[in-house]
């Protein structure tokens, strides 16, 4: 009872910081669920933190599909699938006597009145950009041995490129204007064609990754995100590629046995009608 109370006013801690109060019963009502199934369950008792990990990314790729689409009944599903997770971890953790889930709560409510000293502190801050460049000073004097490790090696390579070119930036590693970032494209690409004419495989793949790093350095000056606009386009090209099959198959023909300008005309008059 005892440790239960104290486990009740932790998450009316973590709730009230967050301004969630209203949330507390129900985050209550979800680690008692997961005590039971962990406990009565086969399938949740079997599961360790390696088995669970591909199903996390898995629902963490649901959110952002969500998020893309402005889905938000969606949203409001996958956040609960992933909050399932994370108690789960915290669950193991606390199974393998590594961590409990008040060590998990305690942890991000010190980490987050730590990392804001300009709200729970005298610090002063003008805008974003201040807030951002302290949260990395931060870090450093937390024992990061680099403003870079803080992104993990298994993420997506395009939001690995951005995420470390937005935290160089942060220690004023950065281009002056987007017309250098622009310039360094078109350099990036001129030593691709000189690669490829070489005929040099690797110095190829070494010239196309740099092509691409300097691409999506040039987005975050445009300030689009990348892999969200790639991931629209993707959207956008399977949306047009399907519409075109369908298209073929309403004149008895298969995309397989068309001519390249076949295609390309049905191709043409799809996009007329896919934004």
């Amino acid at each position: 009872m005892l440790q239960q109370d104290a486990s009740n006013r932790l998450i009316q801690r973590f709730c009230k910081i967050l301004n969630f109060m209203s949330a507390t019963d129900s985050f209550g009502k979800l680690i008692k669920i997961m005590d039971e199934l962990r406990a009565q369950c086969p399938w949740d008792r079997k599961q360790t933190i390696e088995s669970l990990r591909p199903l996390t990314i898995e629902e963490t790729y649901e959110l952002g599909d969500a998020i893309l689409k402005r889905d938000w009944k969606g949203l409001k599903e996958e956040l609960g699938d992933l909050m399932l997770h994370l108690v789960f971890y915290a669950k193991i953790g606390a199974e393998q006597e590594e961590f409990t889930l008040e060590d998990v709560i305690e942890g991000i409510c010190k980490k987050l009145i730590d990392r804001h000293p300009h709200i729970y502190g005298d610090v002063v801050v003008r805008d974003e950009e201040d807030v951002k460049r302290n949260w990395e000073r931060l870090k450093l004097k937390e024992g990061k041995g680099s403003v870079l490790s803080g992104v993990p090696d298994s993420l997506p390579a395009v939001v690995k490129a951005l995420r470390m070119q937005e935290k160089a930036k942060k220690v004023g590693f950065e281009w002056e204007t987007k017309v250098d970032v622009w310039r360094k494209v078109e350099e990036e690409m001129a030593e691709l064609h000189e690669a490829d004419a070489s005929g040099d495989k690797v110095a190829v793949e070494k010239e196309f990754g740099d092509l691409l790093f300097s691409l999506i350095n040039y987005a975050r000056f445009l300030d689009v995100d990348p892999e969200s606009a790639l991931e629209r386009t993707n959207i956008k090209f399977r949306k047009r590629f399907m519409d075109m099959e369908a298209a073929a198959r309403a004149q008895h023909k298969a995309l397989m046995h068309m001519t390249l300008d076949e295609m390309d005309a049905i191709w043409n008059d799809v996009k007329k009608h896919t934004p």
